[in-house]
């Protein structure tokens, strides 16, 4: 892994000083390949909803859901999730304990700093070369599955019920993972749990807890870089009341919807390479909010370290030959080149 530089100011500590915008934010006006502002404008995305609880039925219904699973996957590569068990007043309650927590005072917050050279913990995201455009948001970020992952001292322990609230909800996603794993394998014909024993037993979960504060120049600064994820996928729920999450396609940038009690299911690079292509991991970003702040909480799910990563038998024939290399360490490779602008899934390319 690259070293890391020193730290700079939280976001939210850049607002309170009232310095103005420091350069460090500020996103070159050419080479992304785009002439439109970064808060121009966009077209809303057209993903359906999947029942969860269908999935794994064996009715008419459970197979239009599939199909409809398929459809959305190797075409956006994003869906939104209903009946998946967790209820909208669980929901929300995670989605307060963050505004809490990012509410209080910077001391408060930076009991839970995380340390340089690691990506646990509060602040914000690693600085790797001195001409790094800085994403505006804040994060804590934990790894919260397996319990003998999980490093408590990043924990909150303010506001009350963070910690608890946390790991029940982790347990909860843990069975909807479960369930959506082999919802994508039933809708590629394949065993229905293929995709989890290539992803391992004690496979990770990290959950990611993003703050981006209002922003003075939401045409020039962004809160989340383009990228895909460098999961299997990645379960998110976005803020209820604030756009900001856009996905890449065909050249075109499309705004997510917002569709209360769903969850976003969207795929990683390391589902694209399972399904041999079939399934897409699309790239996204976060633009930024002139007059309001934006909270999203995203969960994703990462192999075993030891668990080699490849496209799955049944999909590889001669009229879909192999397409990618067999990846293993994907995520370390993956924070390098997200600051990078880099997409690592280039490289895993035959």
């Amino acid at each position: 892994m690259m070293e890391e530089k020193p730290k700079f100011k939280t976001v939210q500590e850049v607002v309170a000083a009232n310095e103005g915008l420091p350069e460090r934010y500020l996103q070159p006006l050419t080479g992304n390949g785009e002439d439109q502002p970064l808060n121009g404008p966009v077209p809303e995305m057209d993903i359906p909803s999947i029942d969860l609880s269908l999935l794994l039925s064996s009715s008419e219904d459970g197979r239009q859901e599939l199909s409809k699973l398929h459809s959305a996957l190797s075409k956006w590569g994003v869906v939104q999730v209903m009946n998946h068990g967790i209820t909208e007043d669980f929901l929300d309650k995670i989605y307060k304990l963050t505004k809490q927590f990012f509410a209080l005072p910077t001391e408060e917050k930076q009991k839970y700093e995380r340390d340089i050279g690691n990506v646990q913990g509060y602040g914000s995201d690693m600085i790797l070369s001195d001409d790094q455009i800085l994403d505006w948001i804040d994060r804590l970020f934990l790894t919260t599955y397996p319990e003998d992952q999980q490093n408590l001292k990043f924990w909150p322990e303010v506001p009350t019920g963070f910690r608890e609230t946390l790991h029940e909800y982790t347990m909860k996603q843990h069975a909807v993972i479960e369930q959506f794993f082999k919802g994508m394998a039933r809708s590629l014909g394949l065993e229905d749990n293929v995709f989890l024993e290539m992803h391992g037993e004690d496979a990770r979960m990290d959950t990611r807890f993003n703050m981006y504060p209002p922003c003075p120049r939401p045409d020039m600064v962004i809160g989340a870089k383009p990228h895909g994820d460098g999961s299997a996928f990645t379960l998110l729920l976005p803020d209820k009341d604030v756009e900001g999450l856009q996905f890449l396609k065909d050249g075109k940038w499309y705004k997510a919807p917002i569709a209360p009690d769903t969850i976003l299911i969207n795929v990683g690079d390391l589902m694209e390479i399972m399904s041999n292509g079939i399934y897409k991991s699309p790239v996204h970003r976060v633009v930024t909010n002139r007059e309001k702040e934006r909270i999203s909480v995203a969960t994703f799910c990462v192999p075993s370290p030891d668990k080699e990563i490849q496209p799955v038998e049944g999909l590889v024939s001669d009229a879909r030959p192999r397409l990618y290399k067999t990846v293993k360490k994907y995520v370390e490779l993956y924070f390098d080149s997200y600051q990078q602008g880099l997409r690592p899934i280039e490289a895993a390319l035959i």
